[in-house]
């Protein structure tokens, strides 16, 4: 495996660069330092998409993404574009161009991806929010490995506009805290006040019985429910391989990456990691009869999940464990990949939104689990959180 040099979360080449902002002298928060992925466009600052030819041919941005124009004027105070993953198609957040953005917890493990550096940015205390995206894991991935809360929102809940997407169907905007108060501040800022009511809690013991926490995971889950803080109504029996959620969902982002950057790749030739060159690559090679298999496959998904979580919440583990080492070999990170993606792939392809709460570690080394609930429930779950967290 290549090893990636060890580098700060904020994007160099946007020093000496002017940002034309207005940030809201006061306002809610404007105690909080804001830390935005290279994502997002933001007028006067190249956005360079974790790629230097993405940045060689494309022009100065001219407008700024509203999500980020709405943080500042709330009065967040912009303090640096961060790094991410090419094109954001990694969850490992290794970048061989701009360097890995260093975990500050496990210096030797993954920062994860793709909003490494806003990640990274929080959990160094250097910035209070780490806005980013999430396609299929890149704000609940590197939150697990970085000890931080997570929220990768509801489908379409915040608009997208004037930044790079990925896999459109996919892409949402999502925020990471160290602290619960702080993304709850935030999440009011961005979403709609709509709170329905989650009556039901329902556990993944058999995913939560696969991840390497699992003893940790099921000792926090007693003690909410002998603290009355949580009352367990049943196990909902989700099987990964059964539903084919990496493999589905792989197929429909894969589609979607390759319709939206398949042409500037072909015609640029841009010099990739060799794990996401490989992906790309293959990429090109899905058919639509693969599309519509996999379409019809998430439809039954997403007609069977929405029906078991009407007023409900899930607890599930977020990933399988402790953040990958950075020695890891090739053929384990891509093995490691496809675990995780069955897991992420459950709120994306039904477009749910889904919490990261970090509440153990092993040996030092963060992890934690997931509340996933109905489309529109954000804010419900992050009250349901507080509660538990408290």
């Amino acid at each position: 495996m290549k090893h990636f040099t060890a580098h700060s979360p904020f994007l160099t080449p946007t020093k000496g660069k002017v940002f034309e902002h207005k940030t809201a002298a006061s306002g809610s928060l404007s105690d909080m330092r804001l830390a935005v992925k290279d994502l997002f466009h933001m007028q006067g600052l190249p956005t360079t998409a974790g790629n230097p030819t993405w940045l060689a041919t494309h022009d100065l941005p001219i407008s700024t993404a509203s999500s980020v124009s709405t943080l500042l004027s709330a009065g967040a105070q912009f303090v640096g574009k961060t790094i991410t993953d090419e094109l954001a198609y990694s969850l490992n957040g290794q970048n061989i161009h701009y360097g890995t953005p260093e975990n500050p917890i496990t210096p030797e493990r993954l920062p994860g991806g793709s909003s490494s550096g806003s990640a990274v940015a929080v959990s160094g205390k250097l910035a209070e929010i780490g806005l980013g995206t999430d396609t299929g894991g890149s704000i609940r991935v590197p939150s697990s490995y970085n000890g931080l809360f997570g929220l990768r929102p509801t489908h379409g809940v915040i608009a997208t506009d004037n930044m790079v997407a990925l896999a459109p169907s996919f892409d949402t905007v999502g925020v990471m805290t160290r602290s619960l108060d702080e993304l709850i501040k935030v999440a009011k800022t961005l979403l709609p006040n709509q709170q329905p009511e989650l009556s039901k809690t329902l556990i993944a013991r058999a995913l939560i019985e696969q991840v390497e926490h699992k003893d940790a995971l099921l000792k926090q889950l007693d003690t909410w429910v002998n603290q009355g803080k949580l009352n367990i109504d049943e196990s909902l029996e989700i099987d990964p391989v059964y539903w084919q959620t990496g493999a589905t969902f792989r197929t429909l982002q894969g589609a979607e990456i390759w319709q939206t950057h398949g042409v500037w790749i072909t015609q640029n030739d841009p010099d990739f990691a060799a794990d996401i060159a490989s992906r790309f690559e293959w990429t090109k090679t899905i058919s639509a009869n693969d599309v519509a298999q996999a379409k019809t496959q998430q439809a039954k998904f997403r007609t069977w999940l929405d029906e078991q979580l009407e007023g409900s919440v899930l607890i599930l583990p977020t990933t399988p464990g402790r953040a990958p080492l950075l020695t890891m070999q090739d053929n384990e990170l891509a093995e490691y990949r496809n675990q995780l993606l069955e897991l992420t792939a459950i709120a994306g392809l039904c477009g749910l939104p889904q919490l990261h709460l970090p509440v153990c570690d092993i040996d030092g080394a963060p992890c934690g689990l997931s509340l996933i609930g109905p489309r529109g429930s954000d804010l419900s779950l992050l009250a349901l959180a507080k509660n538990l967290m408290e």
